[in-house]
């Protein structure tokens, strides 16, 4: 997938240190994007997240680099739940509503979803601005829904569901 600035695609071996340092080992991040912190490169085995067909990496198209991640999980059927983690010097620079929309589309048209769902914690406003951008709706909240960092937290949960009448996302 292509969007202006960004490539999405597999993770690949040479993604082992963006990986690390804009997701598994930045704090900013794992506040908001459930993910276990790696405290040092050298033993953070990458080998396990490679080959998944349920992770893909979110590139700047200018330098080939990994900025984030989007992941889907299997709801049932042909309903599909995604998440998304970006590096914390990338926040606010609209990338992330760039490439959910690109995900987005690539789940209807591609994989054939007929509808997709994601969450945030309560506390998280930019995930959920986000999700609004891309055109998602609220759908439901779950109160004290998983203990995540000794914090128990409320999740906020937003779908979109594919219209063959509504206009593909132009970029």
């Amino acid at each position: 997938m292509e969007t202006p600035r960004l490539i999405i695609d597999r993770l690949k071996k040479e993604d082992k240190k963006d990986y690390f340092c804009n997701i598994s080992n930045n704090k900013k991040v794992l506040e908001t994007f459930i993910c276990t912190y790696q405290p040092d490169i050298d033993n953070f085995d990458f080998e396990p997240y490679l080959g998944k067909d349920s992770i893909f990496a979110i590139r700047l198209k200018e330098n080939n680099k990994l900025i984030g991640i989007l992941t889907k999980y299997l709801v049932n059927g042909k309903t599909v739940e995604i998440g998304y983690g970006i590096g914390s010097s990338y926040w606010n620079k609209g990338y992330m509503s760039e490439a959910v929309k690109a995900f987005i589309q690539y789940l209807f048209d591609i994989e054939g979803f007929n509808k997709v769902y994601a969450s945030c914690f309560m506390n998280n406003p930019a995930s959920k601005r986000v999700m609004e951008k891309v055109g998602m709706i609220y759908s439901h909240t779950i109160i004290n829904e998983l203990c995540y960092l000794g914090v128990n937290r409320d999740t906020i949960f937003y779908k979109i569901e594919n219209d063959s009448k509504r206009n593909k996302f132009l970029f």
